[in-house]
Formats: C-alpha cells, structure tokens, sequence
C-alpha cells in the first residue's frame, strides 16, 4: 500500500501498526537470503516501536508516517546501530548519534526495521562493492540492482520495506530506481541535511527516498527537508508543498528534451519507451521544447575528477589509529623486521652500486607508524574504494591539480550555465534514467569504465547541484523495468514531482 492508503487504514483502525511490521519481517525473513538488500535487522526495536506508535494513533497524536515501515542505507547515521558504509574498513564501528534526517523520521513516527547494502562508501553503480556482498535485483536474481542505493531500491521493489532512504552522489538513487523499477529522488544539494551523512564527495553527497510511487517519495521528502543548523550546506530557503505538487500535477508544462541523452549508446526499447511516454504526454498538454546542454558530455570525465578528489580527502581520516579497521601490532611489526633483517643481509654480500641501493632502501623503510597506516588501510578498503582514492590522490598531487582538477572545477561551472540556460524555458529536463536495462552481476567488474558509463544521463544533475527524479516507465522485452527522468533548476522539486506524477497517471 501506498503511505496515504496505509495511513487511512491505521488511523481509521482497521489495520493496527504491528500487522503492518509483522508483514515486512515475514516479507524480509522470506526475501532477503535472495536479494541480500538488508545487512541488519532489528526487529524487536521495530515490534516496540509499533506499540508506541500505535498509542498515539489511538490517542490522535500520532506524526505525519506513522504506519510509514523504512529501511536505511548504510552511511546514514543512526544511533546505537552499527555504521559500516557496507566496509571491512567500519565492520565494528557502531553509530553515536543520529542524522538530521533520522532525527526528523522518528519524530513524525516512521518505524525503522533495519540497516540497507550498498557499494562500499557509496563507491559504485552496481552494488556489487561490498563488504556483504553483492544485492541482487529482485526482478532477475542475476542481475545487478544498481548502485550505490543498490539494497535501498531492492527492499522497495521486493516489498521488503515502504520506502527507504539512500544517497546520490552521480546517480547512486536514480539509477537503482531505474532499475528495480521504483522510484527514486534526489533532492537539490542543500534542501536535505547531509549531518549524519558519511561523506564521499561533499560537494555532491544527497539523501532521497526511494518509494513506490511519487506521492510516497514526496511525503518522505516533506519530512526530512529543511534548513539544518548542523549542516553548513545546508540552504534557508523555504521549501514547499510537495505532496500537494504530486497530487494535483498540471498537465500543460514545458519539457526539456535535449538531443545530447538520445543519442549513441541508448538502448532502442529504452529509447522508443520513452518518447512514447513525451508523445502522451504532450497529447495531454504538455510542450516538447528542444534543448542543448552541449557540455554535459564532459560529465562523466569531470565528475570522477572531482569526486575522486573529494573522496580522496575524506577517506584520509580511515587510518586504524582513531577508529576504524586497525592492522594486527604484531603480525605488522614482525613484517616490517623481517624486511629490514632481509635488506641488511643483502647489504652484507652486496657490492659497489648494489650496496648503495640497498642503503637506500633501508633507509626508505617505513616506521611502524606508517607501516600500520598502509596496512590497515590496504585491509580495510575494497579494490573500488582504492580505485578512487588513487585516482583522487593523483589528480590533486602537485604538477596535475591545475590540469585534472581545475579544470574540472571550470567545466562544472560550464554544465551549471548549461543547465540554467535551459531552465529559462522549461519547467523540466527528461532524459532516460540509464542507457540500459539491469546488466549480469559480476560482467563489469574487470572493466570500471564500462560501469562508470551507466550513470551518463544522471551525473550532470549532481554536477549542477540540482533536483531529479526517476519513475517507473516500462517493462524491456528482457523483462527487466526502465525509468524515465526528470531534472529541474534548484529547489523546484515540485516540478519533477508533478512531471513525475503525470507520468504514473498515464501509465495506470
């Protein structure tokens, strides 16, 4: 059911709260050794937490979600649960406040059952990076669910939860919306708190929902939105009536369709399922308007420049000493001896330049400090975070930060203008959610590029620091679901809610 439909049924009474947790633990019990999307439960907490909302329901004092049963994503900080962000790198580390945003779901009453999969800090399009391994999409078991929020949009496409909350930093909610075949939002940067948010790329990092329909990512949304004290991005402007936006949607809006998300490397089904979809809707009212966004084909180069960068500096503080995975003292110290014992005995037998090299070597030894910082970190950070990391460290290393990553800031200023020029005579901008329909679990991990790829229609979103949806449009002929689109200039989410909105009204 939908949050309104449950809402009725709760506050109504025909349905009580704890029917409602009873059947998302049967669903998760049955579901989740298939699709792997939740990495902790806590149901106990969830049955409590039913019975005191179920008393404030009685007495008419119950919040905005009460009945609402969600899942988290794990890099959302939420107190007394453990935080891993899906690594070896924070396996035991357990959280010791909550974020902004759980704060504020817990004080309209949602039930929180348990803690979401995802790609390793957030690192991937695929969910196929982490610490517990891979989710599967629910539609096709061999499949990839998408990434990061992969565990976020298989919960809600297997039923395993109402909505959950996950994070978008280049996609990482609209792709796995798109394909798990549910939908997916991210907000512009600011208008949700990033406090509690463990950081990947600051400069992009979004909490969104991830919901059944429109209306239910839109009633999260007004929740969870909102200046935040703790959060120095976070925006004052004031934010508006969004489930009033995906509940009376207007018809007659105007349509940015530029040719730059149309063009090679789209699926034909995707393709031709999605004009069908701008066909109607401009039979109904809407105007198709042609539009250029001639640097966004950059996005994809520009992006893994700066947000490498950005990841690189906020994966430094991992280090094994003030918390996180630390190497074992001794099984490191015995190494670093036997190296050292092992270069002094060369040094012995060793001649004329040979002598000298070893010198150096040994002089070049690491500390025990510095030994336990590599290893602690080389055994803490999966193959795809260390992919990042090095790419980051390289493109902000001296001789190659005005080449790589000034540059990039200039051309994300270029993909800003693009976007701002467009808006000027659109309310929105569609382009499918992905180029393809879910790809074979494992068929792109020895080729990254390939796997970056996928999220070329949503990157520049992020890059522009504006607002996107993505909605369920159709079913490919492999049967896996595809999304449709919408981005709009900041803080107008209530224009991709209402394009979104007339989408899921042209298609029930």
């Amino acid at each position: 059911m939908t949050i309104s439909e449950t809402r009725e049924k709760v506050l109504s009474g025909e349905t009580k709260l704890r029917d409602i947790v009873e059947h998302y633990i049967r669903q998760i019990e049955d579901q989740n050794p298939k699709v792997n999307a939740y990495v902790d439960t806590d149901f106990d907490a969830a049955r409590t937490r039913a019975e005191e909302v179920q008393k404030k329901i009685d007495n008419g004092t119950s919040g905005k979600l009460a009945g609402v049963v969600m899942g988290i994503k794990d890099v959302i900080s939420e107190r007394g649960k453990k935080l891993t962000c899906a690594s070896k790198m924070l396996e035991s580390f357990e959280s010791v406040y909550d974020a902004t945003v759980i704060e504020r779901l817990k004080n309209e009453d949602a039930i929180l059952i348990g803690r979401l999969n995802m790609d390793e800090f957030a690192m991937g399009s695929a969910n196929e990076y982490s610490n517990f391994g891979p989710v599967k999409n629910p539609h096709d078991p061999t499949k990839v669910p998408g990434g990061s929020s992969g565990g976020s949009a298989a919960a809600v496409a297997a039923d395993m939860a109402m909505v959950t909350l996950g994070s978008d930093t280049g996609g990482s909610i609209r792709q796995p919306a798109s394909y798990c075949g549910v939908v997916g939002l991210k907000p512009t940067y600011g208008r949700v708190s990033r406090y509690g948010l463990v950081a990947f790329a600051s400069s992009f990092d979004c909490i969104g929902p991830l919901a059944h329909s429109v209306e239910d990512a839109a009633r999260v949304l007004e929740v969870i939105a909102g200046f935040d004290e703790m959060d120095n991005t976070s925006s004052q402007i004031e934010k508006e009536d969004y489930v009033y936006a995906a509940q009376n949607p207007r018809k007659n809006i105007k349509i940015g369709v530029p040719d730059e998300f149309f063009g090679e490397g789209l699926d034909e089904e995707i393709k031709t399922g999605v004009n069908k979809v701008l066909e109607d809707l401009e039979a109904d009212g809407a105007e198709l308007v042609p539009v250029k966004l001639p640097h966004t084909k950059y996005g994809i180069a520009t992006y893994y420049v700066l947000a490498t960068a950005e990841a690189s500096s906020n994966l430094a503080r991992y280090d094994g000493i003030r918390y996180g995975h630390r190497a074992d003292k001794d099984e490191m110290l015995d190494e670093l001896k036997k190296e050292e014992k092992a270069l002094k005995e060369q040094f012995e037998i060793a001649e004329g330049d040979a002598k000298v090299e070893i010198q150096e070597k040994l002089a070049k030894l690491d500390t025990p400090l510095i030994r336990l910082y590599k290893k602690s970190r080389t055994e803490g950070f999966g193959d795809e975070v260390k992919r990042r990391i090095m790419l980051g460290t390289y493109v902000l290393s001296a001789g190659y930060y005005d080449a790589y990553y000034g540059k990039a800031q200039k051309v994300r200023r270029l993909i800003q203008d693009d976007y701002k020029e467009a808006f000027k005579n659109v309310d929105v901008i569609v382009s499918p959610t992905a180029p393809t329909t879910a790809f074979e679990l494992g068929s792109k991990q020895d080729d990254p590029i390939q796997m970056y790829l996928n999220d070329v229609y949503t990157i520049s979103a992020n890059l522009a620091g504006i607002c996107g949806i993505s909605v369920p449009v159709g079913t490919h002929s492999n049967g896996l679901p595809y999304g449709i689109q919408f981005v709009a200039d900041s803080f107008q989410e209530t224009k991709i809610l209402n394009a979104g909105r007339l989408v899921e009204l042209k298609l029930s």
